[in-house]
């Protein structure tokens, strides 16, 4: 059986669906009784941060995880773009009979929580999203200002030019990232003086993101590893999405952290366009600490959201 799919506290084993043909891997642990908001983190990986699923059932919600196609314990899905995450949430709520539920963007989940909404407007009542990009190649967005500039718009070229090429690359890299963000410590390091200061910076979300990355790796203990599953979500942000933000009829609430790394210009890109949305852009706040910092105001909002439908 593959690692991932083991019970790995603190996490619980994962539950294997077959969704056209491919196991898709969901990580659900309750309870019940909670509104369901299925989650799309930045690495693809199912799993949840144990602090926020804990006050997640203290607001009364439930957070429910999915691996992305290659990821963790689902199978690949060659050629996906973002919009086909609908499938897999489709099945994934219908395998856990529910029928209404939010979705959850952080980082570069974000474009996949979006899709989700757009794709299934009846089931999904509210979006919140974290420092998301925007979309590559819109000629009122320089999405490579800020993240890579040149270096990426030749990484990006380079895909499209000669795939194959940039397919060993990216695989090359993959070994290197493997070895480092596969490790809490390197995020530790990489967190510099703020490590372990706050609960954003804590070991947990070391831990947490280093796992995240192992999935996305799909790093097994002999040291191997399949990034089948990275290169799959690296490639449909330069790409086609398969979604129109218009489409989406949900309220959003958009938090971007005006020390982001990734661009403010992102946030006002997205919020342009998308229907209804808040916004939100806390001046001191990073890529690092967005979602953690604002968290209990997601849940307050989404709560809020649901006392209206309700009315």
């Amino acid at each position: 059986m593959n690692e991932s799919l083991m019970p790995d506290r603190p996490y619980p084993a994962a539950r294997i669906l077959t969704v056209n043909g491919r196991n898709l891997a969901v990580e659900d642990p309750g309870p019940e009784s909670g509104f369901p908001v299925i989650l799309h983190n930045g690495g693809g990986s199912r799993h949840l941060p144990p602090p926020a699923v804990a006050e997640a059932r203290d607001h009364g919600f439930r957070l429910i995880g999915y691996d992305r196609p290659g990821c963790g314990g689902s199978s690949a899905m060659p050629g996906r773009v973002i919009a086909d995450c609908v499938v897999d949430v489709h099945a994934t709520m219908t395998e856990l009979n529910i029928t209404r539920a939010a979705a959850w963007g952080s980082l570069g989940g974000g474009p996949y929580a979006l899709a989700t909404a757009a794709g299934l407007p009846a089931a999904v009542s509210a979006v919140c999203l974290f420092a998301s990009v925007g979309r590559y190649g819109m000629p009122d967005l320089d999405f490579a200002e800020g993240l890579g500039g040149d270096k990426l718009r030749a990484e990006v070229r380079m895909l499209f030019a000669d795939p194959e090429q940039a397919r060993a690359e990216f695989r090359a890299q993959s070994a290197v990232t493997l070895a480092q963000r596969g490790s809490p410590d390197w995020w530790l390091d990489h967190r510099g003086d703020r490590a372990e200061q706050d609960a954003a910076h804590s070991r947990d979300w070391a831990e947490y993101l280093a796992t995240c990355h192992r999935d996305a790796l799909r790093a097994d203990t002999s040291g191997e590893f399949d990034d089948d599953g990275s290169w799959e979500d690296h490639v449909p942000f330069y790409s086609r999405r398969g979604f129109d933000l218009a489409d989406i009829q949900a309220p959003v609430s958009l938090w971007h952290g005006l020390q982001d790394f990734v661009p403010v210009a992102h946030a006002h890109w997205l919020a342009d366009r998308i229907p209804n949305v808040t916004t939100h852009f806390p001046p001191d706040e990073d890529h690092t600490n967005i979602e953690e910092n604002n968290r209990s105001a997601a849940f307050a909002w989404l709560t809020a959201v649901q006392r209206m439908s309700n009315q």
